[in-house]
């Protein structure tokens, strides 16, 4: 019987589906069963968070492919997948309107101070804490976006309705390119300087790794608001906290933080200051990665997810592979 593997939890139509191929293996509620458990005889992984090793690949001699839900593979070994004639997909696409909103949902609550107004007002608060909370409009403030990849086109197509002039720094893309979205190319300096809101959407890489770090910080005009959605480490965490202490800084929503490419199901001790901070600076806003995190979005990548391991279980080659396993040539 085919065997699989589901590490975190995904849509219910998407799960009766996998149902329908063979024995679904659970790793996650009250009933989850570990991954080593079933290792021997897994043939397919619908991966979200858990981490997989080439310990783990290695020691699955049924394993024919690991479908990333989600664009990530940060928590793939894939070295070790296309030695071991493992395919390694993902889901292109699937949660990009779901982040871009999820970069307008953080910003608002950054300028519009809700979780402190929320907060106040749980606490009993009314008019004592209304002076502390004027906020600031969108409306002509400068959207900067690090990076132009589908999350970021339909983040700049959000700004256009709220009257945002739009900056984007991205050495891969052309001006002409850039244009057709209403926003302007502009090098890494002019960016950094110029933009009231800074939104993150370049993946992780040596010259992007912590690239908002205390020098980047300083440039920044007094008041911005830093926003990312992409990966933790594109930021220097202890230079954003000093920034956000000192009031440099405006404010500073994460749906990432560094500390998940430690551990992605557990990130919060490896990243301790930003977390410990969080709740206890009304200016910094962290969320659990959830910016991807919508009934749509989950249906759409485990639908993506199901169709790589449909066509891999009946031999074929799989939409979005990141590697190329050499048993498969």
């Amino acid at each position: 019987m085919t065997s699989l593997y589901v590490s975190d939890a995904i849509h219910t139509h998407v799960l009766a589906q996998l149902r329908e191929i063979g024995e679904v293996h659970l790793g996650y509620g009250p009933s989850a069963t570990p991954y080593a458990a079933v290792q021997d005889r897994v043939d397919a992984v619908m991966l979200r968070a858990e981490q997989f090793t080439a310990d783990k690949i290695e020691a699955s001699p049924r394993l024919k492919i690991i479908a990333r839900h989600g664009v990530g593979t940060d928590n793939v070994d894939i070295h070790a997948a296309t030695r071991s004639g493992v395919w390694v997909t993902v889901t292109p696409g699937s949660n990009a309107r779901s982040v871009a909103e999820h970069v307008f949902a953080l910003t608002l609550a950054l300028a519009r101070r809700i979780p402190a107004a929320a907060a106040g007002t749980a606490a009993g608060q009314w008019s004592a804490i209304k002076p502390g909370l004027t906020g600031f409009e969108l409306h002509g403030r400068t959207l900067g976006l690090f990076g132009f990849g589908r999350i970021a086109f339909l983040t700049a197509e959000i700004a256009r309705g709220f009257g945002m002039p739009v900056l984007v720094c991205d050495p891969y893309v052309a001006p002409e390119f850039v244009r057709q979205y209403g926003a302007e190319l502009v090098a890494f300096d002019e960016l950094i300087t110029q933009s009231d809101v800074l939104s993150l959407h370049a993946p992780l890489t040596a010259a992007t790794k912590r690239i908002i770090d205390a020098d980047a910080i300083a440039r920044m005009r007094p008041g911005t608001v830093l926003i990312n959605t992409a990966r933790g480490a594109l930021i220097d965490e202890a230079a954003v906290l000093l920034a956000l202490e000192s009031g440099h800084l405006g404010g500073a929503a994460l749906d990432v933080i560094e500390g998940e490419s430690a551990d992605m199901q557990d990130p919060l001790p490896h990243s301790d200051g930003i977390t410990a901070r969080n709740g206890h600076l009304d200016n910094l806003i962290v969320t659990p990665h959830v910016g991807g995190q919508t009934t749509q979005s989950l249906l759409a990548a485990g639908t993506q997810a199901l169709q790589c391991i449909q066509q891999v279980l009946t031999g074929g080659t799989p939409q979005h592979a990141v590697n190329h396993p050499a048993s498969a040539a």
